[in-house]
């Protein structure tokens, strides 16, 4: 196992050694083309320095006739030892030359209407190695010359022959370095997802309650290491939610078959005398109660999995909230309702939908003292609202939020013996979600409960 771990990590594949192969090619880019750009900015500025020389030999040469006469031979340039001159007449005649072009030829001449000197076969013979020619006219004892300077000089082979070795040996020698760098710099910063990726394989479904370890940023993988943490502890939250609600469960379910099996026990060991017909009925209202159930988990279950709702279509809520009430048994209080004039219409489930009034409302039935009060209203700017009423004891603040928990009970009229499963009013705020609404409890103007169910309402048209 270690070993094809440590094979992985060394394969190019990984995110460390794609990091370092691109880093180093870019770095070696930009440093190539770095020297490059330098390489022939040194060129160009060998070339200007040597034509600046060469213009100021040729003023040089120039103020050196007296009268019309130049000297023989030329005088030498005041700044490099290498520059030769000659001075020729329009036809090419060499008038006079520096001391190393006495007795040649014309090497360079420049034709009429041209700015740049044309080689001459003399200079095969006269100049050798790299040359640099400046060609100047001017009129000198009212004669008109042609004033040629060169110089002979081996500074763009040195020039070049230093950037060559740069990129020989320096490139290869940045790569390796820039490369490394980023190697060990990359491995640095990955050493804490590495540790984070240890720790997540370690962590099962048995044990969630542990977290990777936070290396204390707050950069990408500082933000990494929250999310995961935060991650685990929403998976450690619901894992003990399942757990409690499978405990839940399986308690609430023991109960009837408790029941269900104790009367026929006591049947079974008095066969003749025991009250059969009472026996039978017990076991009818607990088989009903335990079917009850089973819907009510099967209704969570699917909550769970996103499956609540599976058909939409416009259901008018007065009709619904009228309908719920006329099929509700006879409660043990009035039971008014308040609709708008204007039809209040979502889109959902009618059946989903009815069951979450009719929990709401049974709820409300069995803590109101005289009455409850059902009221459907628009809600502006796109809302509608369902409040139900209540005249009862109402619930506290601290306690709000918990009624919606699963098989919550707050007091003694909730126990088993009144046929509440404490499942009531999470089916119904779950039936809310799925709708895109959302339940909540406040205090009813006369001191009960007011739960306030708010849905978008359905488009018109």
């Amino acid at each position: 196992m270690s070993g094809r771990r440590v094979g992985r990590r060394a394969c190019w594949s990984t995110v460390r050694a794609r990091v370092t192969v691109v880093a180093g090619l870019a770095l070696t880019a930009a440093v190539t083309l770095g020297l490059v750009l330098l390489y022939l900015l040194q060129v160009g500025s060998a070339h200007r320095t040597a034509d600046d020389q060469l213009r100021t030999y040729a003023a040089q040469v120039e103020q050196s006739a007296r009268g019309g006469r130049w000297p023989h031979p030329l005088p030498a340039s005041a700044l490099d030892p290498n520059a030769q001159a000659q001075v020729l007449t329009p036809d090419g005649t060499v008038l006079a030359a520096s001391r190393a072009l006495q007795g040649q030829g014309a090497v360079y001449a420049l034709p009429p209407g041209a700015g740049t000197p044309v080689r001459q076969n003399a200079a095969d013979t006269a100049v050798n190695g790299e040359v640099r020619v400046l060609g100047s006219r001017a009129t000198v004892g009212g004669k008109a010359v042609t004033i040629i300077t060169l110089t002979t000089t081996d500074l763009l082979s040195q020039v070049s022959e230093t950037f060559a070795r740069l990129l020989l040996v320096g490139v290869p020698g940045i790569l390796l370095l820039a490369c490394g760098t980023v190697w060990l710099v990359v491995g640095r910063a990955l050493r804490p997802v590495e540790r984070i990726r240890r720790s997540v394989t370690e962590i099962t479904a048995a044990d969630l309650s542990r977290r990777v370890p936070q290396p204390g940023t707050h950069d990408e993988i500082g933000d990494l290491a929250r999310t995961m943490n935060d991650m685990l502890t929403r998976l450690d939250d619901s894992a003990a939610r399942q757990r409690r609600f499978a405990a839940d469960a399986s308690h609430e379910l023991r109960t009837p078959l408790a029941a269900i099996r104790t009367a026929l026990e006591v049947g079974l060991a008095h066969p003749k005398t025991a009250p059969w017909p009472e026996i039978a009925r017990r076991a009818v209202r607990q088989s009903e109660r335990l079917e009850t159930l089973v819907h009510d988990l099967l209704i969570l279950a699917r909550s769970d999995d996103r499956q609540l709702v599976t058909r939409r279509r416009r259901v008018d809520l007065g009709e619904l909230v009228e309908e719920v009430r006329a099929t509700s048994a006879a409660p043990r209080v009035p039971v008014g309702i308040d609709r708008a004039k204007t039809v209040v219409v979502v889109i959902g489930d009618a059946e989903h939908l009815s069951r979450m009034v009719r929990n709401v409302l049974d709820n409300a039935v069995r803590h109101a003292r005289h009455s409850v009060q059902i009221s459907v209203r628009d809600a502006p700017p796109d809302q509608v609202r369902i409040e139900i009423a209540d005249d009862g004891p109402g619930i506290p603040p601290e306690e709000r939020e918990r009624v919606f928990d699963r098989f919550v009970r707050l007091d003694a009229s909730r126990e088993r013996t009144s046929g509440s499963s404490g499942l009531g009013l999470a089916i119904a705020k779950e039936i809310a979600t799925a709708h895109g609404g959302h339940i909540v409890i406040d205090e009813a103007p006369g001191g009960g409960a007011l739960v306030l169910i708010t849905l978008p309402r359905a488009a018109t048209g």
